[in-house]
């Protein structure tokens, strides 16, 4: 079954969700199976979303016009879809920039994967400023703690290359900061989880 959910910003009636609700039936959306909210995208306490969340079933799949009306935060975005996938419901943007995601389809899922990882890359590379300033704490006799070399978000992305003919391990490897070993401890050459990947990924 498809379930669209579609959301403005102001609840004075200022804006319209005309739009949205014509490209969801234009999808096949059902009017009976929509669902809307007059709310930022910022709050998680959203009636018209918890709604639209509990009617999804397995097999479901969830329709939004852009992906910024699932959510603003992307740390929220993600979380939903996670645990929408691990409900087997699968959820397609129909326009925006997240248009290629459709968790329906291999493809759709590596582009969501891809996305996810990045976003969450970008955080360590943040982070990575401060395991610098604990290096240099450290040369001047303060102790601190040290860096895993694998995380979450680099064996995402690894996940992702591997998978790909193209792709040069000496160069995957250089570009996330790690070993070899470290990388093939983790995935298969193909891209499928090994052991230590698996419970990588279960302690994130």
């Amino acid at each position: 079954m498809l379930i669209g959910y579609m959301r403005v910003s102001k609840a004075d009636g200022s804006q319209a969700c005309d739009l949205q609700r014509d490209a969801l039936f234009a999808a096949g959306v059902a009017h009976t199976h929509i669902y809307e909210d007059h709310a930022s995208g910022k709050r998680e306490d959203r009636p018209g979303l918890a709604a639209c969340i509990k009617a999804l079933r397995e097999g479901d799949t969830l329709l939004v016009w852009k992906l910024d009306r699932l959510g603003r935060d992307l740390r929220h975005l993600i979380n939903t879809v996670h645990d929408l996938t691990g409900r087997g419901v699968g959820l397609k943007v129909l326009t925006g920039q997240g248009a290629a995601i459709d968790t329906t389809t291999a493809a759709g899922k590596l582009v969501f994967g891809i996305f996810a990882a990045l976003s969450e890359f970008e955080r360590e590379l943040i982070s990575e400023r401060t395991v610098a300033g604990l290096a240099s704490a450290r040369a001047r006799g303060r102790k601190g703690g040290r860096p895993f070399k694998m995380t979450a978000a680099k064996l995402r992305l690894a996940m992702a290359a591997m998978g790909q003919p193209e792709t040069v391990i000496g160069n995957l490897c250089k570009e996330l900061g790690i070993a070899r070993q470290t990388l093939y401890r983790h995935v298969s050459p193909n891209g499928e989880l090994r052991p230590d990947g698996v419970k990588l990924l279960s302690n994130g």
